[in-house]
C-alpha cells in the first residue's frame, strides 16, 4: 500500500508539473513591442522584392512580419530579425522571389561583392538558430502554400510545403486515408520531408521521403520544375534526404493509403524502471527480418530530468497503426509497472497532437543526435551519459533534459522508393539516439552546447571502441555543427554534390541560402 501511494504521488506531481509548464509557456508570451521588429534600412534587393510582390513582402513592424517571427518554435529563431519577409501566395510568386535573389547573387559574384542572404521556412520547427531565419536578410515564408488535396481514387495527395502535419492528418482522417508523415502535429511538411522523415507508418512503408511521388520545385534560375521518377529523376532522388540544397520545393505529391484509427499513447514510469525499459527496448529492436510487426511504430523511449522539480521520469510512446489495444508486440513494455498511461484507440490526428504537447513552443531548444547498433551494453552506456548530463543540467534554470531512443530496423530502410540516406546495406538494427534540451535563459546557452557536444563525443568514442558505432545521422535531429551528409556514405554525398552542380550551377543554394546542412562542394559551381 505504501509503495502504491508513493507511485501515485509521484505520478500526480509529474502530471501537475507538466500541466504547469505547458500553461506557463502558453501564457508567458510578452506584450508585443513592435519597435523590436524594425530591421535595418531596406536594401536594394528587399525593395526589388517589394516592388515585384507588393502584397506578399512585409517589413517590420508590420503585424504579418511580427507574427511570422513570433511563430517560430524555438526562441533562438525568434531572436533573429530579418530585413524582410516574403510570404508568397503561389509557386509563381516563389519563382519571382528566387529570380530576384539570383539576379542579386549574380551581380555580387561578378563584382566580388557579398550577395543578399536568404532563408526558406516551412514550419519553423528547427531548434537551430538561423535554420529558417536570417539576421538582416530575406526570409521566404511558405506558410500560405498549405493546400492539401487528396486524389479522387485515394492513391495520393498533393501537400503544400507550408502545411503542418496536423493540417494533413485532419483532412486525411476524414477520408479514411493516411500518408507517411510527421509524428508531431506542429512540425512543417517541408523540412521533415526533405530531411528524410520518420513516420508512425515507416515500419510499413519506409521513410517519409520514400513515399513522395513527385516534387514541385523552384530552381535557382527562378524556373519551376517537376521532379519525379520519370521527370528529372536525378533531382527526384536527390530531394529524398538532400534537404534545401537544390531549390525551393513548393509542394509534394505523397502516396496515400487506407487507414483507420490507431492505438497510441504514453506509458509513464519511475526512473527506477530504467534498466527494465532499456531491456524491453533492446528486445523489441532485436527482432529479425520477417519477425517484427510492421504496424508497431516506435517505441520512442524518453528519459527526462525536470530541473524545476529535481526529478526524473520515463515516458515511452507506443503506437500501433491499427485500432488494436495492447498488441502482443508491446508485451515487454506492458509487463513493466507504470505510474499511469494515456494509451487508447484514437485518430491519427489525436496521436500527433499528443506528441506535440510534449514539446511546446516558447523556450530555448536544442537537438543533438548520433546512431549506434542495437547493443545492450552500449544502450546502458548512453543512459549513463544521460544521467551524467542531468547532473550538469541541474545548474540550468527550467531545464528539461531528455534522452530519446528509437529503433531503426533494417527492413524500414529498404521499403519504398530509393533515397540518398545510405541505409540500404544495413543488416543489423540501429538505434537513433537523440538528446533534447529545453531551457529559459540565453546565459545558459554555452553550457548547454558544451555539455551536449561532450556527451555525444563520449558516446561516439565508446561505440567506436566496442564496434557498435554507425555513421548515419538523422538529419532532422542534427545540431548545427554535425555533418549528416557524411553519414550517407561517400557515393551518396558525391551524387548530391553532382546534382547540386547540375541544378544549381552557380551555387545559389550553397552560398546564399542559409540554414539546413550544406554539401561542402569545394569545387567551383
Amino acid at each position: 500500500m505504501d509503495a502504491w501511494w508513493g507511485n501515485a504521488l509521484v505520478a500526480g506531481i509529474v502530471v501537475i508539473a507538466l500541466s504547469m509548464i505547458n500553461h506557463r509557456i502558453e501564457n508567458s508570451q510578452p506584450q508585443v513591442n513592435y519597435d523590436d521588429f524594425i530591421s535595418a534600412e531596406r536594401s536594394a534587393v528587399s525593395l526589388a522584392l517589394a516592388q515585384a510582390l507588393p502584397d506578399s513582402v512585409f517589413f517590420g513592424p508590420h503585424p504579418v512580419f511580427v507574427e511570422s517571427i513570433r511563430s517560430y518554435w524555438a526562441v533562438q529563431e525568434r531572436d533573429i530579425v530579418p530585413r524582410c519577409i516574403v510570404r508568397p501566395r503561389s509557386a509563381e510568386e516563389v519563382a519571382t522571389a528566387v529570380a530576384i535573389l539570383k539576379r542579386d547573387y549574380d551581380n555580387c559574384t561578378r563584382q566580388d561583392g557579398v550577395p543578399s542572404l536568404f532563408a526558406v521556412r516551412s514550419g519553423g520547427h528547427s531548434p537551430i538558430p538561423g535554420a529558417a531565419n536570417i539576421d538582416g536578410g530575406v526570409v521566404i515564408d511558405l506558410q500560405l502554400l498549405n493546400k492539401i488535396i487528396p486524389s479522387e481514387d485515394g492513391s495520393c495527395v498533393v501537400i503544400g510545403t507550408g502545411a503542418r502535419w496536423l493540417d494533413v492528418s485532419m483532412i486525411l482522417d476524414r477520408n479514411g486515408l493516411a500518408v507517411a508523415g510527421g509524428r508531431n502535429a506542429e512540425v512543417g511538411v517541408g523540412g521533415l520531408t526533405l530531411g528524410g522523415g520518420l513516420s508512425f507508418f515507416s515500419p510499413r512503408v519506409g521513410f517519409v521521403c520514400n513515399n513522395i511521388l513527385s516534387y514541385e520545385i523552384v530552381l535557382a534560375n527562378g524556373t519551376r520544375a517537376t521532379a519525379s521518377e520519370k521527370t528529372n529523376p536525378r533531382l527526384w532522388r536527390a530531394l529524398k534526404g538532400g534537404s534545401n540544397n537544390f531549390g525551393v520545393v513548393t509542394s509534394f505529391v505523397a502516396r496515400s493509403f487506407p487507414s483507420t484509427e490507431v492505438w497510441s499513447g504514453f506509458l509513464y514510469m519511475s526512473a527506477s524502471k530504467a534498466s527494465q525499459v532499456i531491456q524491453a527496448f533492446y528486445d523489441f529492436a532485436q527482432a529479425k527480418a520477417g519477425e517484427y510487426d510492421e504496424y508497431a511504430a516506435g517505441p520512442l523511449v524518453c528519459f527526462s530530468y525536470l530541473q524545476k522539480l529535481g526529478i526524473q521520469v520515463i515516458a515511452t510512446n507506443l503506437v500501433y497503426t491499427k485500432p488494436v489495444p495492447w498488441p502482443s508486440c508491446w508485451a515487454g513494455f506492458k509487463a513493466i509497472g507504470r505510474l499511469w498511461s494515456t494509451v487508447r484507440v484514437r485518430s491519427l490526428t489525436s496521436a500527433t497532437k499528443e506528441l506535440a504537447t510534449s514539446s511546446p513552443a516558447g523556450l530555448r531548444q536544442k537537438f543533438i543526435t548520433t546512431t549506434v547498433k542495437n547493443d545492450l551494453a552500449t544502450l546502458m552506456e548512453i543512459y549513463a551519459a544521460y544521467k551524467g548530463g542531468a547532473k550538469v543540467m541541474r545548474k540550468v534554470r527550467q531545464m528539461t533534459w531528455t534522452l530519446v531512443l528509437q529503433p531503426l530496423l533494417p527492413a524500414m530502410a529498404k521499403k519504398g522508393q530509393p533515397n540518398v540516406l545510405g541505409l540500404g546495406t544495413r543488416t543489423e538494427s540501429l538505434v537513433i539516439v537523440l538528446f533534447t534540451a529545453v531551457w529559459k535563459n540565453t546565459a545558459d546557452d554555452e553550457l548547454v552546447d558544451r555539455t551536449t557536444r561532450s556527451i555525444i563525443g563520449s558516446i561516439d568514442h565508446y561505440a567506436a571502441s566496442q564496434g557498435t558505432a554507425d555513421p548515419y545521422r538523422y538529419l532532422n535531429n542534427c545540431d548545427s555543427w554535425q555533418s549528416p551528409f557524411d553519414g550517407y556514405g561517400a557515393d551518396n554525398k558525391r551524387f548530391l554534390q553532382e546534382a547540386s552542380r547540375e541544378y544549381d550551377p552557380d551555387g545559389l543554394f550553397q552560398r546564399a541560402c542559409v540554414g539546413g546542412f550544406k554539401l561542402d562542394t569545394n569545387e567551383p559551381h
